[in-house]
């Protein structure tokens, strides 16, 4: 197409387009092409501007290998991550937030009332709740996965002194929907700030925190996947979280049981741990496939 302008080079992208095998896929990158045309536009981008983009994203592959990715950080920074995950969200049961980059397939089973603590660095943790369908019936057959940062603010893919595997696991819950389990009480930390992704939280002038939380991922038959995540009330950041992941119904009360006997008796180590602990109750509700 000749004599292009700034008016007419998106609809003369859209036009160059009109044999791709798949609408959906034609209709997500017009979409796009259209909203970077008038980005520039609105903007004036300048070479400099544009090519300072292009070298952030080209020095992002110095950064991404098989236990970081930059381009996810990016999204992640960018708010994008949070937004596809609330304009896909389910309108019932408990909120969903977004996955993170350290779920891992494959983790260690944990018994009902397991210890994932055992001991390590940090104040101990007792979670317990019920998932439930949107009647309040059991959620039959529900297993959680399970995964969260160390006592030191480290995941284990992060940190070479942790066991690949230390954090994360799968838990079956029992017949009624209840589970419980002891680990450590999670902590606020900084997403990494050394690549791209962070020169531009730099010069945003924004933090590099998220507030401590617990993930989960909670499958039943007959129900929806939920992919979600929990805060403590007392967090600092929950109102600067660097990936927008907080929802208010995730934030909960974590408080201090000073009784063996209000801790849950299935506990593995109910009878081992130092008192007072930490406790925190997840009540999950999910709605129907």
């Amino acid at each position: 197409m000749r004599n292009l302008t700034p008016a007419t080079i998106t609809q003369a992208f859209a036009d160059y387009a009109r044999n791709a095998p798949s609408a959906r896929t034609r209709d997500l990158l017009v979409s796009l092409a259209g909203h970077l045309h008038s980005f520039v536009r609105d903007n004036k981008v300048t070479q400099a501007e544009w090519g300072a983009a292009i070298d952030a994203l080209t020095r992002a592959v110095k950064f991404t290998d098989d236990k970081r990715n930059e381009y996810i950080l990016f999204s992640d920074l960018l708010g994008v991550s949070s937004l596809v995950d609330m304009v896909n969200a389910a309108t019932a049961g408990t909120p969903s937030s977004v996955l993170g980059p350290f779920h891992i397939e494959g983790a260690p089973e944990l018994p009902n009332g397991g210890d994932l603590w055992k001991g390590q660095v940090g104040e101990p943790l007792v979670v317990s709740g019920r998932i439930t369908d949107e009647t309040g019936a059991p959620a039959t057959g529900a297993v959680l996965a399970l995964w969260q940062n160390s006592g030191n603010g480290l995941y284990a893919q992060q940190d070479p002194q942790q066991a690949a595997t230390n954090y994360h696991a799968r838990l079956t819950v029992a017949p009624d929907g209840s589970f419980a389990f002891s680990t450590v009480r999670p902590v606020s930390y900084k997403v990494p700030e050394d690549g791209p992704a962070g020169d531009m939280l730099r010069a945003l002038g924004r933090d590099a925190w998220r507030p401590a939380h617990l993930h989960m991922i909670v499958q039943a038959p007959g129900h929806k996947p939920l992919i979600t995540e929990f805060f403590p009330e007392d967090d600092t950041y929950l109102d600067r979280d660097a990936v927008f992941g907080v929802r208010a119904p995730l934030v909960l009360p974590f408080t201090h049981a000073t009784d063996r006997a209000a801790l849950p008796a299935n506990l593995a180590a109910r009878d081992t741990l130092p008192m007072p602990v930490w406790t925190a109750r997840l009540d999950l509700k999910l709605p129907a496939a």
